[in-house]
């Protein structure tokens, strides 16, 4: 796939076929991932990946505790607030998700249930969890994301669909107690990977983006 077009038909899946991903298509993906920019080379990535049994009893573990409402505890704290003009573009982008799933606003439960689809990695064949050491500043926090995002476009590549996911994030104790991983091992974000179900309803939403216009300035 040609990069450009690559970078422009990347978006997020929330449905998965069952089919595993091969050995080697995976071994591809992270390797290429693995190419990422980082500050003076430090190559702060640190990569789990979970997939069959095991991830199918993660998924137990961490559906048992979002069903009870567990508060989050994430080590990267979520946004409490937003600038007003990202407010609005988060807000229209969860009220077009609603409609495009047929969920009204105010129907609690079936928002709880797609709240709860995270936790089930929306039925993908494997998670990769991403950390790195607690002891690093923000510099590596924005080379994960470097690395988040090469490893999305790679899987785009090989046929394969991702979903970026903070939910997950919201029980990082857990998820190191199951990985048999010490706190110092930070959880940056979960990324659901497979091939995606193109039948499914919740993978016709396309979000949209701010044109050029909106967050470029020009100096010369």
């Amino acid at each position: 796939m040609e990069l450009i077009e690559g970078i422009k038909t990347r978006k997020s899946f929330r449905a998965f076929k069952p089919t595993p991903i091969p050995d080697d298509v995976m071994k591809k993906v992270l390797e290429t991932a693995g190419k990422s920019p980082s500050y003076t080379n430090t190559q702060p990535w640190e990569v789990a990946v979970v997939s069959g049994k095991r991830k199918d009893e993660l998924s137990r573990i961490l559906l048992k505790l979002a069903e009870a409402d567990v508060p989050g505890n994430p080590d990267l704290a979520l946004p409490k607030n937003w600038p007003p003009e990202l407010e609005q573009r988060a807000k229209e982008h969860g009220a077009r998700r609603f409609r495009a799933l047929g969920i009204e606003r105010e129907n609690e439960q079936q928002r709880k249930e797609l709240r709860l689809m995270n936790f089930r990695f929306y039925g993908a064949p494997s998670v990769i969890l991403l950390f790195t050491d607690r002891s690093l500043t923000s510099w590596s926090i924005f080379d994960m994301g470097l690395f988040a995002q090469s490893l999305c476009l790679a899987a785009h590549s090989f046929g394969l669909g991702t979903c970026l996911q903070a939910s997950v994030t919201n029980y990082p104790d857990a998820i190191r107690e199951f990985l048999g991983l010490p706190r110092e091992k930070l959880l940056v974000i979960a990324v659901s990977i497979g091939y995606p179900d193109f039948d499914a309803r919740i993978n016709t939403y396309q979000s949209t983006r701010i044109g050029l216009d909106d967050f470029v300035r020009w100096y010369a």
